[in-house]
């Protein structure tokens, strides 16, 4: 697999890891409430937000780093590093300085900045793959 196609695989991986973010942090409110036996398993726990920072990060990295080689956008890196300097600021300070609620709505808008920058990645690496052939 060449450069352009882990990049691909990468930014794809980040767009789900950010949704899976998202949805988490929206759904698991509404999922303790329903079945408190959610609360007992490790995604109800903080250290859940902690792992996926550990996940993104390297993954958005590479990334984007791969395509911003390539492309040249240099924005595209600027949304993504955005993104996850305030997923890490709500992931570690987040609870402490906002409280549950506004740090929910952070990781949230967060998740949405990686997202929207591997998006923007990937559909300038299809346009660099098209004019480099």
């Amino acid at each position: 697999m060449d450069k352009l196609g882990i990049g691909t695989l990468l930014d794809k991986t980040a767009i789900g890891l950010s949704a899976l973010c998202a949805i988490h942090c929206l759904a698991l409110p509404l999922a303790l409430a329903l079945l408190p036996s959610i609360a007992l398993l490790p995604v109800a726990d903080e250290s859940f937000h902690k792992l996926l920072i550990w996940l993104v990060l390297p993954t958005s990295v590479i990334a984007l780093t791969l395509g911003c080689r390539r492309h040249e956008q240099l924005q595209v890196l600027a949304w993504g590093l955005s993104g996850l300097g305030v997923l890490v600021f709500a992931a570690f300070w987040g609870h402490d300085l906002l409280g549950e609620n506004l740090e929910r709505w952070v990781t949230v808008f967060g998740a949405s900045l990686v997202a929207m920058g591997h998006v923007l990645n990937y559909r300038h690496c299809q346009i660099a793959e098209c004019q480099h052939d």
